[in-house]
C-alpha cells in the first residue's frame, strides 16, 4: 500500500477535556480539504481516558491511529515516537489545543512543496495573525527565552517553540533519530540538528490563538529548557552529534537533504493504512 501523503501527529497527555474537540476539528479539516492523510495520537501515559476516547473514534476513522508510550516520557519523546512511526511523505506535529488551526497546515505543506526539508510555524513573523494574544508575562518570558535560544544555539528563527512543524519524511527519519531531549526543550534541538545537517528550513507565519489551558510554566519549564540547551551545546562541543551522524552514515540509514522532493499534497480520497 502506498504511503499517505501526509501524517499528522498529536502528542497527548491527560487530554480528555479537549482531545475529542481536537479530533473533530482535525478529521473534519482532512475530509473538507480532501487530504490523503493519516492521524496519529501519541498517548504519553495519560491517567485519564484520553486513550479510550481515541480508540472510540478509531472505530469510524480507519486513518486514525493510537500510539502509546511506555509511561509518561515527555512531549519530545511523544513527538519523536509518533513521527518515526508515521508513514506519510510529509510528517508534521501539532499540539492538542490546536492553537494553530489545522487548516494552517497548508502553509507548511506549500513550504515543503517549494523546496524546504523542514517547515516551522511562527507566531512572531506576523503578529497580526494572532487571534488570541498571550498574557503580557507569557509574551515577555517567551520572547526572552527565544532571544536566549537564538543567541546560545545560533538559531536564526523568530519562533522556535511553536508546536506546529512539518518535515519531509526522509528528513524526519534522520533528525528524530539524533534527538536526545525528550521533554519541553526538544524544539531547539531538532532545529539545531537540522541546521547541522544542512537541511533547508523555512519559517512560516501561521494564525495562532493562545489557549489559557496551556500546562507549560515559563518559570519552571523555562529553567529546564535552559538546562536542555546547555546539554545540547555540551553534546555539540563534545562531538556527540557528529559521532551519531557518522554512525548513521556507516549503517546506510541516513538520507541526504537533496534526495527526495515532495509534491503538493494530492486532494484524493484516503485509503486505510495497512
Amino acid at each position: 500500500m502506498a504511503h499517505p501523503q501526509l501524517s499528522i501527529v498529536i502528542p497527548a497527555y491527560n487530554e480528555s477535556a479537549r482531545i475529542e474537540d481536537a479530533l473533530q476539528r482535525v478529521m473534519s479539516c482532512v475530509a473538507e480539504r480532501g487530504w490523503d492523510a493519516e492521524v496519529l495520537v501519541v498517548d504519553d501515559g495519560s491517567k485519564d481516558n484520553t486513550a479510550a476516547i481515541v480508540q472510540r473514534w478509531m472505530r469510524s476513522n480507519p486513518r486514525l491511529h493510537l500510539v502509546q508510550n511506555p509511561g509518561n516520557k515527555g512531549k519530545g519523546y511523544s513527538v519523536r515516537n509518533g513521527l518515526l512511526q508515521a508513514a506519510g511523505e510529509i510528517v508534521m506535529f501539532t499540539d492538542a489545543d490546536l492553537s494553530a488551526p489545522m487548516e494552517e497546515a497548508e502553509r507548511l505543506i506549500v513550504a515543503i512543496a517549494e523546496g524546504a526539508d523542514v517547515a516551522i510555524g511562527s507566531r512572531w513573523m506576523d503578529r497580526t495573525r494572532q487571534t488570541i494574544h498571550q498574557p503580557l508575562y507569557r509574551q515577555f518570558f517567551g520572547r526572552c527565552f527565544n532571544w536566549i535560544t537564538r543567541t546560545v544555539m545560533g538559531l536564526p528563527f523568530k519562533d522556535t517553540q511553536c508546536g506546529f512543524k512539518a518535515f519531509k519524511r526522509s528528513a524526519a527519519q534522520v533528525i528524530f533519530r539524533l534527538q536526545t531531549i525528550e521533554r519541553w526543550g526538544f524544539d531547539p534541538e531538532i532545529l539545531f540538528i537540522a541546521r547541522k545537517l544542512k537541511y533547508i528550513i523555512h519559517e512560516v507565519p501561521v494564525t495562532w490563538g493562545h489557549d489559557e489551558r496551556s500546562r507549560m510554566s515559563y518559570l519552571k519549564d523555562g529553567m529546564k529548557m535552559l538546562q536542555d540547551m546547555s546539554r545540547i551545546r555540551a553534546n555539540s562541543i563534545a562531538g556527540r552529534y557528529d559521532e551519531a551522524i557518522a554512525a548513521m552514515k556507516d549503517t546506510s540509514t541516513m538520507v541526504t537533504p537533496q534526495v527526495k522532493q515532495i509534491p503538493k499534497v494530492a486532494k484524493v480520497g484516503a485509503e486505510a493504512r495497512q
